[in-house]
């Protein structure tokens, strides 16, 4: 399996750590997503969505960010989602009990290397096939994948839109459905009370001709 985490700060993108696990056969050029996890990295900021998959071809970046720190994982598309985003959360607890203190004041990049043992000992246990038939009972707040916002790769680094742009747009297409969701139910609402204000207006009617017609 093809991979790479990436662990860097945001306020400048500075790697701090990673790991990667290079498939020869799957023939993948891996330095051009190493390339793209650092420009990435670069782009992101405090207004950028704390928790994101973009869509490279048949892989996937996963990001999340916690402390000002930024764990990303690129993996097969066809991963788990909520396998991906557990072993990022794992990894975020794990280095900031480690390192939290001292991200801000490094200069050098990979400052942390040491910290890829706990990666590939961590990924290992949740590419592993008892992991995945049993993801389902993981205990995590990420479990909730479906809120988390998709955009593509190419959108973010080549025509130069923001994260946040993107997670901007998301809000307002989610406000516009919900908006319209809160109208069609209104209209529904007035269709019912229209067509029994009709059904009452005719049984009135007829209870009126009846009377005063046969009685």
């Amino acid at each position: 399996m093809t991979s790479l985490t990436m662990i860097a700060r945001v306020t400048d993108g500075l790697p701090l750590a990673a790991s990667v696990q290079e498939d020869e056969k799957s023939g993948r050029d891996l330095q051009h997503y190493q390339s793209q996890a650092k420009q990435l990295c670069r782009k992101l900021n405090a207004q950028s969505p704390e928790r994101c998959t973009l869509e490279a071809g048949d892989m996937s970046f996963h990001y999340l960010i916690a402390q000002d720190v930024c764990y990303l994982f690129l993996c097969e598309a066809s991963f788990a989602k909520r396998l991906a985003f557990a072993y990022l959360d794992d990894l975020r607890g794990e280095f900031h009990d480690r390192y939290g203190r001292k991200v801000a004041a490094v200069t050098r990049p990979y400052s942390f290397i040491e910290f890829d043992t706990y990666i590939q000992k961590t990924k290992k246990s949740f590419v592993d096939s008892r992991a995945r038939r049993n993801f389902g009972s993981i205990n995590t707040e990420l479990q909730d994948v479906q809120r988390i916002m998709v955009a593509n790769i190419e959108e973010v680094l080549q025509r130069g839109e923001s994260l946040s742009a993107l997670d901007t747009k998301a809000s307002n297409l989610t406000s516009l459905s919900k908006k319209y969701r809160s109208d069609a139910k209104y209209l529904n609402t007035r269709s019912t009370y229209a067509k029994v204000a009709a059904v009452s207006v005719f049984f009135i009617t007829l209870i009126i001709y009846v009377r005063f017609w046969w009685l």
